[in-house]
């Protein structure tokens, strides 16, 4: 059996540590050939020291510099590379043969895109790149043969779920949310929710921008986009089902009544190692379902009035993709803010409307029109944060 070479996109993030975790498992059938990171120097150079990447990338030059000291002081062979150019470079390596695409936002976009047109598997953990970029990205796969397994747990089930070949008798995709840390709250509560609520997931362990996504219900917004370009399905037959227990991952209903799931502890090992070993499983690592400890499963509507996030991404699909990018870009810049304390919980979902309303029509189908989109989109966030008043 060759080895195979896998290259991280943020490699010292949750799906990061978790994917060398599954790949440690499995010496003889993978090797880590480059790892990036945005700033976390000291796990970086662990991660490195333990796997020996041919490269270690960090977008920042002086990130880099500290970086390559401590490689050379500890007598790595390592090669230590700087800038955006070099995510893309490494997603795009002969040498490597599978993408874990986990930076998160926008910014893992071009690298992403950089490992379909090198024809790489991309396991997708950067919903972001569809969001921002779907037509363009699903016909970058196609016409590079890529290969594409989506890492969200969501998507993933999905993806496990529906018949290999063919999307015959498919009636729509249940996509499971656990609803987040507010979900009972009342509504005239959530303009109080600190930072420190919003990210004390209470089923995930996730980074601090996921998180806040999860409470306000925009990563699930955001994984409808996702799904319907992944799986070809309009938005109407993806529908969010809140599921507290976090147990189910998600369904697939067929047109005979029945409802395909994937169930399993949330644990995102899982998902990648069903993306590195697919079309066969391997161990990952996590335990099993004890159904007898599950003991029920709960299943709500999700409330579109107390988190409006969720809808706003349904109306940015259907709008076109300069709308999504918008979507995406305020959004970014609004959990940004919210996390430092200069918006509340509940401004959120007011920044990305705004920003919306301020989008070109239609779909992008240059990737620099899709920069130029998400770069207004940012500077409308912007005004909007600064003056904190909407001005449609």
């Amino acid at each position: 059996m060759n080895s195979k070479g896998i290259t991280i996109l943020g490699s010292s993030g949750s799906i990061g540590v978790s994917t060398l975790d599954v790949i440690a498992r499995h010496p003889e059938r993978f090797h880590v050939t480059a790892l990036t990171a945005n700033s976390n120097v000291e796990r970086l150079f662990a991660q490195c020291l333990r796997f020996k990447p041919r490269y270690a990338v960090m977008p920042e030059s002086a990130y880099a510099n500290q970086l390559a000291k401590l490689l050379q002081a500890a007598g790595s062979k390592t090669e230590v590379l700087s800038g955006t150019e070099a995510l893309e470079q490494v997603a795009s390596d002969p040498a490597t043969d599978y993408v874990m695409a986990a930076i998160v936002g926008a910014a893992g976009l071009l690298p992403t895109l950089a490992a379909a047109r090198a024809g790489k598997r991309v396991m997708l953990a950067n919903k972001e790149a569809l969001v921002m970029s779907g037509q363009l990205f699903m016909d970058t796969v196609r016409d590079h043969g890529a290969e594409l397994l989506p890492i969200d747990s969501e998507h993933n089930a999905v993806f496990q779920c529906l018949p290999m070949s063919t999307r015959q008798g498919v009636e729509k995709l249940l996509l499971t949310a656990s609803g987040g840390p507010f979900r009972l709250w009342a509504a005239e509560d959530l303009p109080t929710v600190t930072p420190q609520q919003a990210v004390a997931h209470p089923n995930w362990s996730m980074g601090q921008k996921i998180s806040v996504d999860s409470a306000t219900l925009m990563n699930k917004g955001l994984e409808v986009i996702e799904a319907c370009w992944l799986f070809g399905l309009p938005a109407e037959r993806v529908e969010v089902v809140v599921h507290p227990q976090s147990t189910i991952h998600s369904m697939v209903a067929y047109n005979d009544g029945s409802i395909l799931a994937q169930m399993g502890n949330p644990d995102m090992r899982t998902p990648i190692a069903y993306a590195l070993g697919w079309p066969q499983r391997l161990q990952s690592g996590v335990a099993p379902l004890d159904l007898f400890t599950t003991a029920r499963l709960d299943f709500e509507r999700p409330d579109y009035v107390r988190f409006p996030c969720l809808q706003l991404a349904y109306d940015a699909h259907r709008s076109g993709g300069y709308t999504t990018i918008a979507l995406n870009a305020a959004n970014e810049e609004a959990v940004k803010a919210f996390l430092e304390g200069q918006i509340r919980f509940t401004e959120i979902p007011q920044v990305v409307e705004y920003a919306m309303a301020k989008a070109l029509a239609g779909t992008p189908t240059l990737i620099e029109d899709i920069i130029v989109q998400d770069r207004e989109s940012r500077v409308h966030s912007l005004f909007w944060i600064k003056n904190k008043k909407l001005s449609l």
